[in-house]
């Protein structure tokens, strides 16, 4: 079961993770997270990133390792993991590989509400869905062939993989899904009729 993290924010096991590196300071985060993509597995601005770092910083996971300033600018202070932080690290990162964890995506959010429209909709909106992921898939597989290419090696392209098999298993459950709409188009489009939805 999964524990109630003192930082549960996503965001934090990433600042954790990155501090394993070296002390940083919030804004080499934020360039470190853009610059290798977490941006795409989690969701972040320079507001939020900051206030991680004081919530991890308050619960002993990081500390201040040094304050600079440097001509003009504002003093900047670098953070360091602290044991505990380390501990943390791990300890969070093998709960999340162990175990399942039951999530609220939004399309099977939609796909429990999808009797609430016609069938020829769905047709038509799975179709262009369809479309998408294809595009999301390409994408995907571009960026992992390019990074190939420079030399990262697959340990760190794993995600991406993942990805790919999330999408492939979507891209397969649609051709499913508008196959069985086309078994069960008469009951469905009756529906709608006798309730007077257009």
């Amino acid at each position: 079961m999964a524990k109630k993290r003192p930082v549960g924010n996503l965001l934090a096991l990433a600042v954790l993770a990155y501090l394993t590196r070296e002390p940083m300071h919030p804004y080499e985060l934020s360039r470190t997270l853009r610059t290798n993509g977490d941006a795409r597995s989690i969701k972040f601005t320079h507001g939020s990133l900051y206030m991680v770092v004081q919530q991890l910083a308050k619960a002993g996971f990081i500390a201040a390792h040094e304050t600079r300033r440097e001509g003009l600018r504002p003093e900047r202070t670098t953070y360091a993991l602290t044991p505990e932080g380390r501990a943390e690290l791990r300890d969070w990162l093998r709960e999340l590989v162990e175990e399942p964890r039951h999530e609220y995506p939004h399309f099977v959010a939609a796909l429990s509400l999808i009797g609430a429209l016609p069938p020829d909709d769905v047709v038509t909106l799975l179709r262009n869905r369809k479309r998408h992921l294809g595009e999301q898939r390409a994408g995907i597989t571009q960026l992992i062939e390019s990074a190939t290419a420079d030399g990262v090696h697959p340990l760190f392209l794993v995600e991406e993989d993942y990805r790919l098999a999330v999408l492939d298993a979507e891209i397969a459950f649609v051709d499913r899904f508008l196959d069985r709409i086309g078994d069960w188009r008469d009951t469905w489009a009756k529906f709608h009729e006798e309730r007077g939805n257009p």
